[in-house]
């Protein structure tokens, strides 16, 4: 999927590729799928009232938090609570009681987690509505199975966590002292859990197989439990990166607001991840290691740091400060959307999808913050 999102040219407008994709699909009008006001070929999306550079921050963040949606629902349907707050699914016990392992209250986390992402889904294009700009629906690009696995429901989603590939090196960056990868971006942090980074694997159960053996299922959990603090550190920094870029404060206030809620998010998911028990699954061979035992060991990969470490921050003639990290502005945007597609999130998508996508974070990456 990476060489397949590298490999996608950015259009002349959006409008072009629409025109594409609607001779392609004959009756289909993927404009009107796609943008919440149908407009013709070659047009350029809607602002409204907002700034162009505003009104694109606010539609990938949009699309980002749809598909963060879409992949939270699918973890409650399995390992959450099921309620009117999050419908769908009916979870599953077995899946359930190995996230539990982590905590006692996953289920809770997981459900509040995703109602959390629902309603940024939901304000950020109600808002973009409001401006009379357009926003951003995914629909269309619904076309990825789901888990067959008991629980899940039937229907088409926009994200796979059946084949994941799990960078982890945020647990080492978080708790380094010397390293900023805004100020050292081209050093390697080490990984937490090698293996995860090193294949494909399944965050949630596949099928009713993967319920057993025991270490099976529970590495499957294990999996979840870093993957929800591989998304969740990911819109820690989108939101404070993108923010440096907007201009009216109406606009600087949301992303300043939902930001924030990132960062619950994946502290509380870090604590959890350090809950994972270390084992070997027999079916794959994948490892947890016991991270506060040699070879690991040491700050860098001690469990209970869960606030982010004193590190130089801006140049390192200041002091050192707890900060989040990255926040460098330039290319953040696309530098989510290679992260996402690089963790195997997008895995059977298609290349209409990644030009899409592409050309949003593109738009948001362009936007200038206007000067009076």
């Amino acid at each position: 999927m990476k060489n397949l999102l590298n490999g996608i040219k950015r259009t002349s407008n959006r409008r072009s590729f629409m025109k594409r994709s609607i001779v392609a699909a004959g009756a289909v009008t993927v404009g009107s799928a796609l943008f919440g006001h149908e407009l013709p070929a070659f047009a350029e999306e809607k602002s409204g009232r907002l700034t162009r550079g505003d009104a694109a921050i606010l539609r990938f963040l949009a699309a980002a938090e749809i598909l963060e949606t879409d992949l939270w629902q699918q973890y409650n349907e399995l390992g959450g609570i099921q309620d009117q707050e999050v419908p769908g699914g009916s979870g599953n016990p077995t899946y359930t009681a190995a996230l539990s392992v982590l905590d006692g209250d996953m289920a809770q986390y997981i459900h509040d987690n995703t109602e959390d992402e629902f309603t940024h889904q939901n304000f950020i294009n109600a808002y973009l509505a409001a401006k009379g700009a357009d926003t951003v629906h995914l629909d269309h690009f619904r076309t990825l199975p789901s888990s067959k696995a008991t629980g899940a429901q039937q229907i088409g989603r926009l994200t796979n966590l059946m084949q994941l590939t799990v960078d982890t090196s945020w647990w080492t960056r978080y708790r380094a002292r010397t390293k900023n990868p805004d100020l050292d971006p081209h050093f390697n942090f080490p990984q937490a859990v090698p293996g995860l980074a090193a294949g494909q694997f399944p965050a949630i159960p596949r099928t009713d197989d993967d319920l057993s053996p025991d270490k099976h299922i529970q590495a499957i959990a294990n999996t979840a439990g870093f993957h929800f603090g591989t998304i969740e550190q990911g819109g820690t920094s989108l939101y404070p990166s993108l923010a440096q870029r907007v201009t009216d404060t109406e606009v600087l206030r949301i992303l300043l607001s939902i930001g924030p809620t990132e960062a619950f998010h994946f502290q509380t998911w870090q604590d959890k991840a350090g809950n994972a028990p270390a084992l070997t699954d027999p079916t794959n061979g994948l490892v947890f290691p016991d991270l506060n035992a040699p070879p690991f060991g040491g700050e860098n990969f001690q469990t209970n740091l869960i606030m982010p470490e004193p590190v130089p921050f801006l140049s390192r003639k200041f002091p050192v400060c707890s900060i989040i990290r990255p926040t460098q502005t330039r290319g953040a945007a696309m530098g989510a959307v290679k992260a996402l597609t690089d963790d195997g999130l997008f895995i059977g998508q298609s290349p209409e999808f990644f030009a899409l996508l592409r050309d949003l974070a593109e738009d948001a990456d362009e936007a200038r913050r206007a000067r009076d």
